[in-house]
């Protein structure tokens, strides 16, 4: 019985692979109980054969893939993840190798009571990081919060977890990078709990950052944050949230 499912989208990922699918072995190690979905969110590069080519190892029956054709955005391919899940528990958590997926499963045990009875969503709190990253977040956080009249942090931070009975208020997701904020959104409009936990990032080893990791794409996402925080604020005024 499949109870945490944990999706990861991969976009262009293909040289991250290898040691996320080691990560994640480890991650649910001597356990049958969790469920990993790799998501190949219209890849460009070879995602979708090494990912084909390492779940067709014994040593990796806890996982599953789904392939995006066509890349609608790093919100919809999670979407698409969600939606084959089996566990009682979802979250989601990034390819890039930046935080361990074992922090998924740490969270899950510390919460689990919590998490099970649908009492809140869980997300995690990034440490170790350098002061422009912690300056940025802590900006795009004071924003959101100010906007939105709801207290947000880290919106930006893995893994998200939450009770499968949450996904009945996500209808509206978005299919970008504003997923994110979407969900602690949602869970403060309903008044449930958002427990956070400290996970240590780490600098990307393989590939490109899809979201804020180069100055030119943390331009872009606060672009992309503050036009989507209008939009919400805009349905509150409206009645439509």
């Amino acid at each position: 019985m499949i109870n945490l499912s944990i999706v990861i989208p991969c976009y262009n990922e293909s040289k991250s692979l290898p040691r996320l699918f080691l990560a994640c072995l480890n991650a649910c190690k001597g356990r049958n109980d969790i469920q990993f979905i790799f998501v190949n969110n219209g890849s460009q590069d070879e995602t979708k054969i090494v990912l084909d080519h390492l779940l067709s190892q014994e040593k990796y029956n806890f996982g599953k893939s789904v392939h995006v054709p066509i890349n609608k955005g790093y919100g919809f391919g999670i979407l698409q993840g969600l939606a084959v899940a089996e566990g009682s528990i979802l979250s989601w958590t990034h390819a890039d190798l930046q935080t361990d997926p074992k922090d998924v499963v740490l969270a899950y045990e510390l919460y689990k009571v919590e998490l099970e009875s649908n009492h809140c969503i869980v997300k995690g709190e990034r440490k170790g990081r350098n002061l422009f990253d912690n300056i940025f977040t802590s900006g795009m956080s004071l924003i959101s919060s100010l906007f939105l009249k709801e207290k947000l942090w880290d919106i930006n931070a893995q893994p998200k977890i939450f009770h499968r009975k949450f996904m009945n208020h996500l209808k509206k997701a978005p299919y970008d990078f504003s997923l994110d904020l979407y969900v602690l959104f949602v869970a403060n409009r309903i008044k449930t709990s958002i427990k956070s936990f400290p996970v240590f990032f780490s600098n990307r080893e393989f590939g490109e950052a899809k979201g804020g990791g180069t100055l030119k794409g943390k331009f872009k996402l606060i672009k992309r944050t503050i036009g989507y925080i209008i939009e919400l604020r805009n349905d509150i005024i409206k009645g439509n949230r």
